[in-house]
């Protein structure tokens, strides 16, 4: 049994991983189609180095102003529907989650009918922080949500009020701890998704605020196939580190 069981896993984590790992593979092939008979070159990715450097700091730059953001809101929101009860904060949990059951190019429709005519915000990198916020809000919520009703939050603040500690107190030294899980779990889903969001920012961004997956999608339209291959491997290079670093604290914090 263990041996089919592993025999499966395999199996799946083939079907997910050989596609990317081919992907990367093109991108430091001299040829593709001639395969690695052709060769090896790094000039590829040096290609997309010089083509779609901005993009790289871009995406980074705005990963990290979304995960500030959804903390800034998602975790005080998780805190006050965590100690509501009744029909209404459970009304007010799905319509923020209403986000992720409607398609990205709607929201992003939206949020241009919205904002469009504000300034120049058309044409700010705000502006594509302005969706991912609205598109990874929920994850934040939800994960720290969890988190914090998993733990009898009003005892344990009861009982931190009668020895005479004050708001701020039981915030940072009750409710902050019992839900760093949650928090940390949010934080990585929150870098992820923005880092790999498309559907959203694909009508948000311009040449000027273009970001990772964006520059991922026109490399494969309009290069050659191996650079948009080589855009593949340094976006898997660029992300999976800080992924495996955030889980890596996570893990820490859990033990």
């Amino acid at each position: 049994m263990r041996l089919l069981a592993g025999l499966v896993t395999l199996l799946v984590a083939a079907f997910l991983l050989v596609p990317v790992l081919l992907s990367a593979l093109a991108g430091v092939t001299a040829n593709w189609f001639l395969g690695i008979a052709g060769g090896f070159t790094t000039r590829w990715i040096e290609r997309v180095w010089e083509l779609y450097a901005h993009t790289i700091a871009l995406s980074a730059w705005i990963a990290c102003c979304c995960l500030i953001a959804t903390l800034l809101l998602g975790v005080p929101a998780a805190y006050a529907l965590a100690r509501s009860e009744g029909r209404w904060p459970r009304l007010v949990e799905e319509l923020l989650t209403l986000p992720l059951a409607v398609p990205g190019l709607a929201t992003a429709l939206g949020l241009i009918l919205l904002w469009g005519a504000v300034g120049n915000i058309r044409t700010h990198w705000g502006f594509v922080l302005i969706g991912h916020i609205v598109f990874t809000l929920p994850f934040m919520l939800r994960a720290t949500l969890a988190a914090m009703r998993s733990t009898d939050l009003v005892t344990l603040e009861e009982a931190a009020r009668a020895c005479g500690a004050g708001f701020r107190q039981r915030f940072v030294g009750i409710v902050l701890p019992n839900a760093r899980r949650g928090i940390l779990a949010g934080s990585l889903m929150v870098v992820a998704l923005s880092l790999g969001e498309f559907n959203t920012t694909l009508l948000l961004a311009t040449p000027f605020t273009m970001t990772l997956p964006v520059g991922l999608a026109d490399s494969y339209a309009s290069m050659r196939l191996e650079i948009g291959s080589a855009f593949t491997l340094v976006f898997l290079l660029l992300v999976v580190p800080p992924m495996l670093l955030l889980q890596a604290v996570a893990d820490r914090v859990a033990r």
